[in-house]
């Protein structure tokens, strides 16, 4: 005869049968523990310079995601990917991985809504693909949008959620309609993006939480997202979250925002996004307020990557902050990077890593920007892990040397053209703006 955890671990994997708060605690009993019953402890991570790999393309961000189909979605943003020659340079376009990353093999998902940077009007809208997730054979996709201002730095104003149910073949709204629409300025609101004119432009960039394949290794039914509380020091490294009953995550009045712990330690949600809390406070120091180039944005910073290691059953998130020169413009100096574990999705974070000059090969004058926990190169045993990065090393160079650019750039008639300018110049000035790897091994306690 059944026990009763294992009733509730039955339910759990069902996800049905038991309000949420038990089918917490149901999911907690199940997680893998030590001898003893206490879960397996991350005393401290390394990073592994004698694995890195430079496998190729050209772009950043790198957000990932694992199918069904056992490949993994990866986000890269201002660059063509792995096309060669590159007949677009694209604000963000989605990738697969294939294999291991000692072999991958990557392909672009030709369905996926063009945002052909080349293509589009200098005063045209900007989207910035961030979160995205594989689950129950759908893909959901977050794309930051920027304001509009004409002082710079500009600031993300919102949050645009897009949805694939044939493996990115064809792409929806939010609403269901397709194709998808990249809204003009007057055409944007709350109504047709996820978030728009938030609080401080709060949830204006968004990562998802990974579990496994297809999201299969949740067990209370919930999508969990992360988002940054607005767009200055003292906000963009305060990490705000939402959780979302998997089939009403288009639904925006289904989100339900963290409010912090309860006398009892419990995590407190509200559809009120005013009674957000933070889950979590990043270093100060991290944001630029000035910028390089005109035209150019406060860039992404502290926006994590948090996976579920399954085998330890922990929760593992990566974070990095970039590093501001003494005038406020970005990528002036090394940047931190830092690895959390928590036993909840909510927290609290242990720090388990920091590095305050993060430095990947040793390289002093690395620029090493937005960290990915693979969600699916983990150890079988959950004791190591690969890490993904793009290096930003040369932006300066290449901001002081612009005026070259848009002379090359006025003389190109297409938009391939146009790409291999574009391209031509990266590869010149940031020969690390590409997908690195390296393998993390963590000491377990």
């Amino acid at each position: 005869m059944s026990n009763r955890r294992d009733i509730l671990k039955q339910m759990c994997a069902l996800g049905v049968g038991v309000t949420a708060p038990l089918i917490q605690t149901a999911c907690s009993m199940a997680a893998p523990a030590r001898a003893g019953g206490r879960r397996a402890g991350i005393r401290s991570i390394t990073r592994r310079d004698d694995t890195i790999l430079r496998l190729g393309g050209i772009g950043d961000g790198y957000k990932m995601s694992w199918n069904a189909a056992d490949s993994q979605y990866v986000v890269v943003n201002d660059g063509p990917g792995w096309a060669r020659p590159p007949e677009n340079f694209y604000n963000t376009r989605l990738w697969t991985i294939d294999g291991p990353p000692q072999s991958a093999a990557f392909h672009d998902v030709s369905g996926y809504p063009e945002l052909n940077r080349a293509a589009r009007p200098e005063d045209a809208t900007h989207y910035y693909g961030h979160g995205v997730l594989a689950v129950r054979g759908r893909i959901y996709h977050f794309s930051s949008t920027l304001d509009q201002a004409e002082d710079h730095p500009r600031h993300w104003t919102g949050s645009k959620l897009i949805y694939s149910d044939d493996n990115g073949v064809t792409w929806r709204n939010q609403g269901g309609s397709t194709p998808v629409v990249w809204e003009d300025w007057k055409e944007q609101s709350r109504e047709r993006l996820a978030f728009f004119n938030e609080p401080d432009g709060c949830f204006s960039m968004l990562s998802i939480l990974q579990m496994g394949k297809d999201y299969s290794a949740n067990r209370d039914g919930y999508i969990y997202v992360y988002g940054l509380n607005g767009n200055v020091d003292g906000l963009m490294n305060q990490l705000v979250m939402y959780r979302v009953p998997i089939a009403k995550m288009l639904d925006r009045a289904s989100y339900e925002f963290f409010g912090g712990l309860g006398g009892d330690g419990a995590a407190r949600w509200s559809k009120d996004i005013a009674a957000r809390k933070p889950v979590h406070e990043f270093p100060r120091g991290y944001v630029n307020y000035t910028n390089l180039f005109p035209g150019d944005l406060i860039v992404e910073t502290w926006l994590p990557s948090v996976v579920y290691n399954e085998p330890l059953g922990l929760y593992m998130m990566a974070s990095a902050g970039i590093g501001p020169g003494a005038d406020g413009t970005e990528f002036g100096k090394a940047s931190y990077l830092g690895f959390w574990v928590s036993e909840t999705p909510w927290g609290p974070w242990r720090q388990v890593h920091e590095e305050a000059a993060w430095t990947p090969g040793g390289d002093s004058g690395a620029r090493a920007y937005s960290p990915q926990i693979s969600p699916k190169w983990i150890a079988p045993d959950g004791k190591s892990f690969w890490l993904v990065w793009a290096d930003i090393k040369g932006i300066r160079e290449f901001g002081r040397d612009e005026a070259l650019m848009d002379a090359a750039m006025a003389k190109a008639k297409t938009t391939a053209e146009r790409a291999a300018v574009d391209v031509d110049f990266i590869s010149r000035y940031m020969p690390g703006f590409s997908f690195s790897a390296q393998r993390v091994d963590i000491a377990v306690e």
